[in-house]
């Protein structure tokens, strides 16, 4: 195989990687538009200014508001009080 033919092969496959993942990217542009949609007529209806899963603690409103030590600056060890804070599971690494 000439090398010309073996680069042209990968230049091919990078093309239809690159179109495969902008078709991707479109669908969940989509998706989240949708859901974006349904979340202002929620927001705008309950009169919140973002929507709010719950007022207890401030790790356990919404993810976008919240900062990531929240949770431990009583003491990494301590027992959860808050019921709303079986939401959200641990970070996956």
């Amino acid at each position: 195989m000439r090398p010309a033919f073996v680069f042209s092969l990968f230049f091919c496959l990078l093309l239809a990687l690159d179109g495969a993942l902008l078709m991707d990217g479109q669908n969940r542009r989509r998706v989240q538009d949708a859901t974006l949609a349904q979340l202002e007529v929620a927001t705008r209806s309950l009169g919140l200014t973002d929507l709010a899963v719950a007022t207890e603690a401030r790790y356990t409103r919404h993810p976008a508001v919240s900062d990531a030590m929240a949770p431990f600056m009583d003491h990494p060890g301590a027992i959860e009080h808050f019921p709303t804070g079986a939401f959200w599971r641990p970070p996956s690494r």
